[in-house]
């Protein structure tokens, strides 16, 4: 390579590196780092940086201990590879060249850290400028790899492991993928799998973690490599290095997903193996193994064949619930806390809720779900973090210091397996915890106290019938562990009594109900204001769990329950107002209009107005206040007409800011990607007023925003992320169902971005769970529109009438966006029947499949209703179809239809059977065809 580095501005580069990570000097740190950014724009910058990360030696002149070069070159590494990053297409050819020639002599360093830092850059070369970008790397890492020679050095071969390994997390696709006839991967796994023999423990697990990138997947390479990898793992079982075995560990639970067949024949063996390791010191090791129990009762044909082993997993599961020793001393003997304030890191980032408009019933199942493990042992998505190896968490000063309740550990994993197995097996859970239960519940140490509380609680959901019966005795003595002195305790006994507040909430006697639900309750709501915030929490979180459990029959207790949250408004610090806001959205759910009266409403109203006026536009606390005063709103209706304009400028307005600082960062990198939750929870705040109040009066919010209002949903329906999409168009839905006239005069310029948002195309592979979220609303949308719109969508039906059709016809299509979809396609002949009835025949078939999976609703009515006036225009389409459209008409049942939509829709079906008895010679003989009941319900309800 002919580019040589100046000497003079080589010293000068690598003293401004060693100033920018130099604690001490705060001066000298900030001048370097104004230094080093003026220098970022200078051509050769990453050929300095490359010459400087890849030389062992401080050059000549620079007089620099070990220490100080060391810390300089991973400076220049980690700057290397931010420039990589942010710059890529930026970097000129002859920098890319010195860049490759750079990164394998880092890969055989002697340091460690600097591997890893030349895996970080290598890595990121090949995600910004793609594998086939520099094809020759992967041969060069796998020619150290297979020290052929016998003369590549130790940390070379770890080093080209290590770098091989995040390549695969970081292009996993790419290697699957065929290119010029050959698959990478095809080539690579049977080396790592070969790897895995080798006498140098950091490759052999380096190796491992690469296959492990894989196991969860279904590629060809795996399934011709499966045997010899199952067989180098059962070898590789008893490796004397720990992180090996952690790594054998992961690919069993990985595998449980994607080969059972291969692991069954060798469950027997793999229980006994998952059991020791399970038993290790390294909590990492246990936590690991733990998964597999986790994995393989979740697994729909495999959990059966645990049952001969559940006696002898289950104690294992008991013993690793116990907090160790380390977690103890971590918790540091919590006391009376709740004075103090809390630290913006200890916060967790919530994420919007989905505003899934008309989901599937599994929808809201899986909705439901979500509290039900409060923070027992919820696996949070902060807990993967996204770190490079190698790298220093700037956020993180302390390292691995966090409490065991922030974290994934063995104590938890354990015992959400103990739930799943309760869920699978039932009974014998609970007969196998017995003699557990009543030795430790009152136990005179507490870790084993909570422990036992804890393993009550873990069985909640799938032993309760054969709880119940010793429920009279359990729930008052959980109750008195409410006062416990310590209180760990007191946060699990809560959570526990959440989990069995159903079975208090729903017994009939007032006697019961008086000696079990309401103790139970007053309880909790008492824990709420405890002098310890973890114990606050629980409460809060176990009160919104019972919420969800009693619904309705809550409503004689309203009074006190709104009373205890607005003295936890006066109480509580950031963090459980969090919780606390869930708590009243919950309830504002169950409740509904019951909020609206007037003893509720005045006591409640004034706590959340007073943190809406306190809580600043950028807080984060906006995203659960926005939550819950969405639920509040809805449940108020036209109740909440008092507070709604001033909300609803102020959502149009963070909507706004959100939007330009977004334009302003995609014209800017210095400047930093606004938070996308302020625009998801601004705009479902919206919608939920619009739905709220009185037409007239929501007119007038929309009117006096105008034209900006529909100008920003315009902006927020083509928002790249789908969350925003998903809200826009659930927003843009409630916009034609309450306030149509103001949005009819938009419609032309809004249809065509909603027909795009229609097309399949355009969700990709990767987001396709969110992308169809903002489909399902999309298809909503169209049939609120088709609703309001009615000949004036003419222009539109061929686009949207095309969309709908694909979207029906593709079995890869989640069953709440087809039903959507549907009710779409049926809305829209309404009426433009004669624009759809020529191509009737293209979708009667679906519709009617569709139509059988959805609850009687207006929404499937009107569909129907128009489905029929398509039918009456085109009769003869529906040949194929036609029984069962008849089936369909006479199973039509909605008791809470109401006139005039009910006489409408029989008047439409009237004239559909009319029509056909005319065209059909042996109309009778056709009807026969039919089932005897079905039969009977035409000539009962139709004129026949």
């Amino acid at each position: 390579m002919d580019w040589q580095p100046n000497q003079e501005s080589l010293r000068t580069l690598a003293a401004c590196l060693k100033d920018s990570l130099s604690g001490f000097n705060k001066a000298a740190q900030k001048q370097a780092e104004i230094m080093l950014s003026q220098a970022k724009a200078s051509p050769d910058i990453n050929n300095y940086l490359a010459y400087i990360f890849s030389s062992a030696q401080p050059p000549t002149g620079l007089a620099l201990s070990p220490n100080d070069w060391h810390l300089v070159r991973s400076a220049a590494a980690i700057m290397l590879k931010n420039n990589v990053k942010s710059d890529y297409k930026k970097i000129p050819q002859t920098s890319l060249t010195l860049i490759k020639l750079a990164v394998p002599i880092g890969i055989q360093d002697s340091n460690s850290q600097i591997r890893n830092y030349a895996g970080n850059i290598a890595t990121e070369m090949v995600r910004r400028g793609g594998l086939y970008s520099w094809p020759e790397l992967l041969q060069e890492l796998l020619k150290l790899l297979s020290n052929e020679t016998g003369m590549v050095s130790n940390e070379a071969q770890e080093g080209a492991m290590a770098a091989m390994a995040k390549i695969c997390e970081d292009n996993t696709k790419l290697l699957e993928r065929e290119h010029n006839g050959q698959r990478p991967l095809n080539v690579l796994l049977p080396k790592f799998i070969q790897a895995t023999k080798s006498p140098l423990p950091k490759v052999r697990a380096h190796a491992l973690t690469a296959i492990n990138v894989f196991t969860p997947r279904k590629s060809q390479a795996m399934l011709n490599s499966i045997d010899d990898l199952l067989q180098h793992l059962f070898f590789l079982a008893e490796d004397p290095v720990t992180d090996v075995r952690r790594q054998v560990c992961r690919a069993f639970v990985r595998l449980v997903e994607t080969r059972p067949d291969k692991l069954l024949p060798h469950l027997g063996g793999l229980v006994e193996y998952i059991i020791s390791q399970q038993k290790s010191d390294d909590e990492d090791l246990a936590c690991e193994a733990a998964e597999f129990w986790l994995s393989i009762g979740e697994h729909d044909d495999l959990w059966q064949n645990l049952e001969p082993y559940i006696q002898k997993i289950i104690p294992v599961l008991l013993e690793c619930m116990v907090y160790s020793p380390e977690d103890i001393a971590m918790l540091g003997g919590e006391s009376d806390d709740e004075d103090e304030e809390d630290r913006e890191e200890d916060i967790k980032p919530q994420f919007a809720k989905k505003n899934l408009k008309r989901g599937t019933k599994a929808d809201e199942s899986a909705e439901g779900g979500q509290n039900q493990n409060g923070n027992a042992y919820e696996k949070l998505a902060s807990m993967d973090d996204d770190l490079e190896e190698g790298e220093i968490d700037e956020l993180d000063e302390e390292g691995g210091d966090e409490s065991p309740d922030e974290r994934w550990t063995l104590r938890k994993c354990s015992a959400a397996a103990l739930d799943v197995f309760a869920t699978d097996f039932g009974g014998p859970v609970f007969t196998c915890i017995l003699p557990y239960l009543q030795t430790n519940l009152k136990h005179q140490d507490w870790p084993h106290r909570e422990a036992a509380v804890l393993a009550l609680g873990a069985v909640a959901e799938g032993c309760m019938d054969v709880v119940i019966p010793h429920l009279p005795e359990l729930v008052p003595y959980l109750i008195s562990l409410l006062d416990d002195p310590e209180p760990v305790v007191r946060t699990i006994t809560c959570w526990t009594l959440g989990r069995y507040s159903a079975w208090a909430a729903n017994l009939r006697e007032p006697a019961e109900k008086q000696n079990y639900f309401v103790p139970l309750m007053d309880g909790i709501l008492r824990k709420m204001v405890d002098k310890n915030k973890k114990v606050q929490e629980a409460g809060a979180s176990a009160m919104a769990n019972l919420e969800e459990k009693a619904g309705k029959h809550l409503e004689p207790f309203c009074g006190p329950i709104i009373q205890q949250y607005v003295l936890c408004f006066s109480k509580y610090k950031d963090k459980n107002r969090w919780v606390l806001y869930d708590c009243v959205q919950t309830l504002a759910e169950h409740i509904g209009p019951v909020l609206a009266r007037p003893e509720l409403c005045n006591q409640l109203m004034p706590a959340l107005i007073d943190r809406w006026q306190k809580v600043a536009d950028q807080s984060r606390e906006m995203f659960p206040l926005l939550e819950c005063l969405s639920y509040v709103a809805i449940a108020l209706g036209d109740a909440f007409t008092p507070y709604a304009e001033p909300i609803f400028g102020r959502c149009v307005n963070i909507i706004h800011q959100n939007l330009e600082q977004t334009l302003a960062a995609n014209n800017n990198p210095e400047f930093d990607q606004p938070d996308k939750d302020f625009l998801v929870t601004s705009l479902d705040m919206l919608s939920a007023i619009i739905q709220a109040l009185d037409n007239t009066k929501a007119v007038k919010l929309v009117q006096n925003s105008q034209p900006a209002f529909f100008e920003l949903l315009s902006l927020c329906m083509e928002d790249p992320a789908d969350e925003v999409q998903q809200s826009a168009y659930a927003l843009l839905g409630d916009c034609a169902k309450f306030v149509f006239d103001q949005l009819k005069p938009f419609l032309p310029s809004i249809l065509p971005i909603l027909i795009k948002r229609l097309d399949l195309e355009n969700v990709l592979d990767d987001e396709i769970d969110g992308c169809f979220s903002a489909v399902n609303n999309a298809c909503w949308g169209v049939g609120e529109i088709a609703m309001e719109y009615k000949k004036e969508l003419a222009p539109f039906v061929p686009e949207l009438l095309q969309r709908c059709v694909e979207i029906v016809s593709n079995p890869g299509v989640p069953p709440g966006v087809n039903e959507n979809a549907a009710i779409a396609l049926g809305r829209l002949g309404l009426y433009n029947h004669d624009l759809l009835a020529p191509h009737l025949a293209k979708f009667s078939a679906e519709f009617l499949s569709s139509m059988e999976e959805i609850d009687p609703s207006e929404e499937k009515a009107t569909a129907f209703k128009g489905f029929g006036m398509v039918v009456a225009q085109n009769p003869q389409a529906m040949e194929k179809d036609l029984l069962r459209f008849f089936t369909a008409i006479a199973r039509y049942q909605d008791l809470n239809l109401q006139n005039p939509a009910k006489q409408e829709l029989h008047e439409v079906f009237q004239n559909v059977l009319n029509i056909y008895r005319q065209i059909i010679p042996q109309f009778n003989e056709f009807v026969a065809q039919l089932q005897p009941q079905d039969q009977q319900a035409l000539k009962a309800t139709y004129a026949l």
